[in-house]
């Protein structure tokens, strides 16, 4: 394609520039408005710059594309509500016989799971789940999480639902799902089997339960020593509640100050796992009583001075939560109805996301140590939220009757049928778009009851992220730009030669990391299927799933590469339980030959 003229050019890459730097940096401190207000930031602009008429804007919005998505998400839901990602779950701590055979699992399921429910699905589930498993059985949380992320990834290409680049390619190329499968599954399944034996060997020493044990119990005294030392003169040790919990509040403050030191202390009598679990909400919420009722008692005036700041920093995290969920739920008094299960939902997610910083803030509450003391129960009390719903949960399993279990148990089955009916439909060749939307308005007929509920759970950011970017790109291809990009690159990434597909291969890579996988399969899907139809003995549906495979496998490059790898990073860092900074670096150190090796060994197994 020739050059446009040199103002859409020069507007044309300055808009796609703007999209492309806050689709990579989303908080950038200049314009920290996020990915998706980004990509409409985007689309505009190539509007107002007249590098695309409105109506070509329009035109540019992929609504097979979208459809897909919403139908996939809703599918997913329901899978979610009939406890299918519970089960499989369970699989993953059922009978385990220690780290290596842990890590196995974990591949395996997160591949299989992908593949049918997407990878971004799949890390949403799943990362909290394998935290407390490797918090219970005593195992360093990396190996696993990069296990996660890397076999979702992979196990996401072997169908077009698996991940957003591969809807784009099946609806484009009009491949049909049986084929898409058959032409890459042998690459997937060798490409997770060398995936799955490369994380065994280089975490080998840290998948030994025993030593994980050892390190952990040191680092615990040392920090437990530390902020013996650093306890402020304000909050003498005579003014905390005795036994147990000074041992509580110490650990909570070892777990608020480094997250990714999280010691799990040894049980003073037997307990349960769940009970384990929420030591620390139990333990934050006697103290809270502990300090109201010493502020009622005339004895105790002589420390009320002392205890001021962190009684009032509890008397406002509870001002928060009653705040909190009138704003969410749109009434005056929490107790004239009582909390709803979906309020308690969001203030736990809001607990650990805006009270936790509110409180880093020394000049609020004095001391360091206080401030840390106060991110530590508000963590604690999130842990609680939770676990009262769990236990609510269970609650109404065990409160219901016969009928209503039967009930029950017969809806989940239906949705598990409707489930593989759809899967069944796309394998026979029916339209992708429209057997994904049918299946999800199956189910919310099945489900017999108000669908809003359902559908205010889909990822709408998501789909008008997705149409912000189909303007974007469509106007940065007008330009000319990567059209002249691909002119000089194309004679050299011919995919009937090995050079060819080793120069194409690095392209993807490479464009896939810096630009992400969807702008990517945007920019170069159709070309790079021109050019194999004009190459002689290449095959166009074998160029389209090499496109597939590259560029969703390049995500396990970098921490940057996919959205599935930040979902897991991002939750992991924030998990109420047992917290973990998967760093950039630490992902790089297995990302790239991993990456490298996975690719180059499934390349000669796609078939056409």
């Amino acid at each position: 394609m020739a050059w446009a003229s040199t103002p859409k050019v020069v507007l044309g890459c300055i808009a796609f520039t703007i999209f492309w730097i806050m689709a990579v940096f989303p908080k950038v401190p200049f314009l920290p408005i996020g990915r998706t207000a980004g990509s409409l930031v985007g689309g505009a602009l190539m509007v107002v710059f007249q590098v695309l008429s409105p109506k070509e804007a329009f035109a540019a919005v992929d609504l097979p594309i979208l459809g897909l998505l919403f139908g996939t998400m809703v599918v997913s839901v329901y899978l979610q509500r009939a406890d299918l990602f519970k089960h499989l779950g369970s699989i993953l701590s059922w009978k385990s016989y220690g780290g290596k055979d842990l890590l196995c699992r974990v591949c395996l399921l997160s591949a299989i799971s992908s593949a049918f429910f997407t990878n971004d699905t799949t890390c949403v589930i799943f990362t909290e789940f394998l935290l407390k498993i490797c918090k219970q059985k005593n195992l360093h949380p990396e190996p696993f999480l990069m296990a996660l992320a890397s076999s979702a990834n992979i196990g996401s290409a072997a169908t077009p639902i698996g991940n957003p680049q591969n809807l784009i390619i099946a609806v484009q190329s009009r491949i049909s799902f049986g084929k898409f499968l058959l032409g890459i599954l042998a690459a997937v399944v060798v490409g997770l089997v060398v995936n799955t034996v490369g994380l065994v060997l280089m975490y080998w020493k840290q998948l030994s339960a025993s030593k994980i044990v050892e390190e952990e119990k040191e680092i615990g005294l040392a920090d437990q020593n530390k902020v013996k030392q650093q306890l402020p003169d304000s909050l003498p040790i005579s003014n905390l509640p005795s036994g147990s919990d000074q041992n509580m509040t110490y650990e909570s403050e070892v777990a608020a100050r480094d997250p990714s030191d999280m010691v799990e202390t040894e049980p003073t009598q037997k307990q349960s796992s769940g009970n384990r679990m929420f030591d620390n909400a139990v333990v934050h919420d006697r103290k809270h009583e502990n300090i109201l009722s010493k502020r009622a008692d005339p004895a105790n005036a002589s420390n009320r001075a002392k205890v001021l700041p962190i009684e009032s920093a509890f008397i406002d995290l509870d001002n928060k939560i009653v705040e909190t969920s009138n704003r969410r739920e749109g009434v005056s008094e929490v107790d004239e109805i009582g909390p709803s299960r979906h309020s308690f939902v969001e203030l736990s997610d809001r607990l650990s996301l805006e009270l936790r910083p509110s409180f880093s803030r020394p000049s609020q509450f004095g001391s360091r140590s206080s401030n840390r003391s106060l991110t530590a129960a508000s963590l604690a009390i999130s842990a609680s939220i939770n676990h009262t719903l769990i236990q609510d949960a269970d609650d109404n399993d065990t409160e219901m009757g016969p009928r209503q279990k039967l009930r029950k148990r017969i809806w989940k089955i239906c949705v598990y049928l409707v489930t593989v009916g759809m899967l069944a439909a796309l394998l026979s060749g029916l339209n992708l778009t429209w057997t994904a939307i049918t299946g999800a308005v199956v189910l919310m007929v099945l489900d017999f009851s108000d669908a809003g509920p359902i559908l205010d759970q889909v990822s709408y950011s998501l789909l008008v992220f997705f149409s912000g970017m189909f303007i974007t790109v469509d106007g940065f291809n007008r330009t000319g730009a990567p059209g002249q990009f691909w002119n000089t690159v194309e004679p050299h990434s011919r995919i009937n030669t090995v050079k060819g597909l080793t120069v194409l291969s690095l392209v993807v890579i490479l464009l896939s990391n810096v630009a992400s996988n969807v702008p990517t399969v945007l920019l170069l899907g159709m070309r790079i299927a021109a050019s194999a139809q004009a190459t002689p003995g290449a095959s166009v549906t074998k160029a389209w799933l090499i496109l597939a495979w590259v560029s969703t496998v390049a995500g396990n490059l970098t921490l940057l590469g996919s959205a599935a790898n930040l979902i897991v990073s991002e939750q992991a860092r924030r998990a109420p339980s047992f917290r973990y900074n998967l760093s950039f670096w630490n992902h790089l150190k297995f990302g790239i030959p991993g990456t490298l090796v996975v690719i180059a060994v499934g390349l000669p197994l796609i078939q056409s």
